[in-house]
């Protein structure tokens, strides 16, 4: 109502909405899952045939001598994986784990290649938002209310290797960080899917680490995901993609994911405390959309991001300011937090597990300006 903001006077609305982001968009929360029939699996048995024990393979994208290639890591060394894949699908669906644990032969170092990212651009980037308890918290949620999934996309262009330079284009003066740990899928999904943790396997084929940078101030005053997260670069997949066996989907909530800007740990966190899990996530989307073998899903976020969040007391004081009034306030508060990324920084992200069985390396981005 009009009458409201006029009990307050100017000065005083800016000073407590300073840091609002009122809008109830920006509280959005995530899913109780829908599940249905379980699906058969029987045509994909020949590519992913579980054993007794867990044989998570770590596999690498690289270019070497102007060819672009796939490998096997271990301790350093590359074992090349025979044969030709355009891309992460067609890796999965046509190679199995249990043979590319036998690769042993380590033909090539780590230093002699290019390394890429191992989730291809031709696989869809599908996100999660607002997904870990304390990341919840630290935005003035409860995440034990949390009623529905937040889902955006990620332009493919975005992706890139995990050692590249992460541009900060000149408009964006509020770029941020976000590990997460990426889901790879496993086969084709094209109807509404009962996803377990006793099939998951059948559906998630490894992981990788995903940093969905964002700009801030392109997603929050505009009130959308995909502009602010999609330029290029924001998306470093990689450097490893776990390939996991049915005894190893226990990791999944047992990994650490930790994240620094120049030496300093901003995000440190276990998917223990994902709020939705891989597999009510799945069943979800399953009822929405398709997807292919090899297709990326980030499972959000932990806290610790260089975005500031309200109170709930400044927010709903927030609501009550004009539209531009509330994103220049917004946007002033922002203007504070050193937290920020700039040129020059050197962000860092690992995930691991805490028996070191998984262990999806480091990604490395020094932050440039746009030229």
């Amino acid at each position: 109502m009009e009458r409201q903001p006029a009990r307050l006077s100017r000065r005083t609305l800016i000073k407590a909405g300073g840091l609002a982001l009122c809008s109830p968009w920006l509280q959005a929360q995530a899913t109780p899952t829908t599940r249905q029939q379980p699906p058969d699996a029987r045509e994909h048995q020949s590519i992913h045939a579980p054993g007794a024990l867990a044989m998570a393979v770590h596999v690498v994208r690289f270019e070497h001598q102007n060819s672009i290639q796939w490998g096997v890591i271990r301790k350093g060394r590359i074992s090349l994986i025979p044969g030709h894949y355009a891309s992460t699908g067609e890796l999965i669906r046509q190679t199995r784990l249990d043979e590319l644990a036998r690769l042993q032969d380590g033909e090539l170092r780590l230093d002699e290649v290019k390394l890429l990212s191992p989730v291809t651009r031709d696989q869809q980037f599908v996100c999660q938002g607002a997904n870990y308890r304390q990341h919840m918290i630290e935005s003035g949620m409860d995440p034990d209310a949390k009623h529905y999934n937040m889902i955006f996309t990620k332009a493919t262009s975005c992706i890139v290797a995990a050692d590249s330079e992460l541009i900060k284009p000149r408009n964006v003066r509020f770029l941020d960080y976000e590990i997460e740990l990426g889901l790879v899928l496993r086969r084709d999904i094209s109807a509404r899917t009962q996803v377990t943790d006793a099939n998951l396997h059948e559906f998630v084929a490894g992981v990788v680490i995903v940093n969905d940078y964002s700009a801030r101030d392109i997603q929050i005053p505009q009130m959308q995901f995909y502009k602010g997260k999609s330029y290029r670069t924001f998306g470093p997949v990689g450097p490893y993609l776990c390939l996991l066996e049915a005894a190893d989907m226990k990791y999944l909530k047992d990994l650490r994911l930790r994240l620094t800007v120049n030496g300093q740990v901003r995000q440190d966190d276990s998917t223990a405390n994902l709020v939705y899990g891989p597999a009510e996530t799945l069943s979800e989307l399953s009822g929405v959309q398709d997807f292919a073998a090899g297709d990326l899903i980030a499972t959000g976020t932990p806290a610790g991001c260089a975005l500031s969040i309200p109170s709930p007391a400044k927010q709903r004081i927030g609501a009550l300011l004009p539209e531009a009034l509330k994103w220049k306030a917004f946007m002033k508060a922002q203007e504070g937090r050193s937290q920020y990324l700039k040129a020059g920084d050197v962000v860092e992200a690992s995930i691991r597990s805490s028996d070191g069985m998984i262990d999806l390396g480091t990604q490395r981005n020094l932050v440039v300006e746009q030229a």
